[in-house]
Parts: C-alpha cells; sequence; structure tokens
C-alpha cells in the first residue's frame, strides 16, 4: 500500500480520460439495477459522470457495479470493487474473520451464537464495555450496548458480533480512503457543538466531518492491513478507525460500494470530493488496462 501526498494527479477529466477512447461503450457501465437501484441512483450519477459511461441495469464487461439482479450474476464480467470483497465489507461478521487472520488492530471482538453467550462473555469480562454489532447494517444502525438485559430481536443475523465498546470523552471516529492502492485522505466524524451525544458516532446520526493533516503512520499502517484483508487493494473502500485514550488507533470497519451500502461522499468539503472522485475515475481506467488485453 503505497502513501499519498499532495494534490490529485488527475483534473475534472484528465490524463485518465484519453483511456476510455480505445474502450466501445459496450464494455463498461455503472452497474445499478434490481430491486435497491433507486437507492443507488445518486451515486451512480455521480459516478457515471465522473468516469465517463453510462448506467446500465445490465452487466458489461468491465462494471463500477453497485447492485444488480440476481439473474445478472452469470453473465457479469470483471468488476472494478471485486464481488467477495463488498461481501465481506458489507457484513462485519465476515469482516471480524478476516480482520482477526490478518492480525488487524480492533478492538476486542468475539462471534458468539446465542445472546447468552454474548452475555456471558460481557459478565467474565466486566472490567470492559461491549456492544451488539448488528452485522449488516450501517450507520450505526441496529447496534446496542451488551448488558444483562439486552434484548435482540428473533430475526438478529447469527451469530452475535460483540465488540469492545471504547469510551472516549469526546466521541470521534476518523476515516482515510484507500482508492487504486493509494492512500488518501484523513477526516474525522464529530458531534457538532449542541448536537445529541451518540455512542455511534455516524453521519446518519447527526457526526459531521472534519478535514484533517495526517493521517499518522500508525493510524494507515492499520488501514492498510484492513483494506488487503478485504481484498480492495487495486479498487476502492474506506477505513473507520479510531485512536484509544492510550493512543493505540484501531480498526472498527472497512466499507466500499455495492450491494446493500455505499461509501458517504457528502464530506462538505468539495474540494476533497472532487479529489475522491478523481482517484476512483484514475484506479477504475488503470485497472482496466489490466483487464482489456484479456478480453
Amino acid at each position: 500500500m503505497r502513501a499519498m501526498t499532495g494534490g490529485g494527479p488527475f483534473g475534472a477529466r484528465g490524463a485518465w480520460h484519453f483511456a476510455a477512447m480505445d474502450l466501445s461503450p459496450n464494455d463498461c457501465c455503472i452497474l445499478n439495477g434490481g430491486d435497491g437501484a433507486w437507492a443507488f441512483a445518486p451515486l451512480a450519477e455521480q459516478l457515471s459522470a465522473g468516469l465517463g459511461v453510462e448506467i446500465s441495469a445490465t452487466p458489461r464487461r468491465y462494471n463500477y457495479a453497485l447492485t444488480w439482479h440476481e439473474d445478472a450474476e452469470s453473465s457479469m464480467g470483471e468488476s472494478f470493487i471485486p464481488r467477495r470483497a463488498v461481501e465481506i465489507a458489507a457484513d462485519k461478521r465476515l469482516l471480524a474473520q478476516g480482520f482477526a487472520a490478518a492480525g488487524v488492530p480492533t478492538p476486542e471482538t468475539v462471534l458468539c451464537e446465542s445472546l447468552a453467550l454474548a452475555q456471558r462473555h460481557a459478565e467474565l469480562h466486566g472490567d470492559k464495555s461491549w456492544c451488539l454489532k448488528y452485522p449488516t447494517g450501517c450507520g450505526g444502525s441496529g447496534h446496542r450496548m451488551l448488558t444483562a438485559t439486552t434484548v435482540a430481536p428473533p430475526n438478529w443475523p447469527m451469530p452475535f458480533v460483540v465488540q469492545e465498546f471504547i469510551r472516549l470523552d469526546q466521541p470521534e471516529v476518523f476515516r482515510t480512503y484507500a482508492i487504486g492502492g493509494e492512500i488518501f485522505g484523513w477526516v474525522a466524524r464529530r458531534f457538532p457543538p449542541g448536537a445529541t451525544l451518540s455512542p455511534w458516532v455516524a453521519h446518519a446520526r447527526g457526526a459531521r466531518y472534519c478535514r484533517l493533516e495526517g493521517p499518522p503512520t500508525d493510524a494507515r499502517d492499520a488501514a492498510g492491513m484492513a483494506i488487503r484483508a478485504c481484498g480492495l487493494d487495486d479498487s476502492f473502500g474506506c477505513v473507520d478507525i479510531l485512536c484509544t485514550p492510550d493512543g493505540e488507533w484501531l480498526v472498527l470497519e472497512v466499507g466500499t460500494d455495492g450491494i446493500v451500502n455505499h461509501v458517504d461522499r457528502e464530506l462538505d468539503d468539495p474540494e476533497m470530493e472532487r479529489e475522491l472522485l478523481a482517484r476512483i475515475a484514475r484506479a477504475f481506467w488503470q485497472k482496466s488496462a489490466a483487464w482489456r488485453p484479456q478480453c
């Protein structure tokens, strides 16, 4: 994973755009079809304009895949963001397993086959706070603190994701992005003055982004490990990470675009938003260059 500093290497259409000129429009698309297409429509429009390719409900040979009809699986060609990586990023159970196998630094996390076992774990480790993380939600949706009286709905996806809850005097979560093998950007999510605080520092719960210098070396290294563990080395993803009161950087999760979630682009920073899209475009076409000779 290569570190990036300074400004972006390409402009609004820039050098990456000529790579598209020897591709047929029928080769590429922003794939957005099926029942969930409406939720991805604004992002699909943004990507279509930024990458210079059409939106399609039908897969093509090279796709920026957001969502699709079930029967499209067999005809889908290359996906800029690997479909397995999308599945891992969308399921915190898979993330927990992948992070553990790769040695990614995270809050202590265990998978429990029943709520009783989850509560027993919290009881045995009562010197820490614990939470249940809803495995397939986003924006902190479904998460709850774990206590002896916690009740989970009967349809909760199994196993339970039990994670140490790191208490901070000022709740904040940091984010960096991995685009085409490069780490880019460093932002913090924080609640603005006067806002109602939530244990889950999510944009959907009122937190807002603030652009920072960085990331620190330890945070960058942890983010790179997380991206590699998910197989997002040459495409696009983001890493949410926090700093403990002891100064240790711990990865919370990795996000990417596709199936049920997408990476939040509402940064309240137009310059960074443009740079993010330009870098995604470059990575999209660079990856397509490696793919084309095989077509």
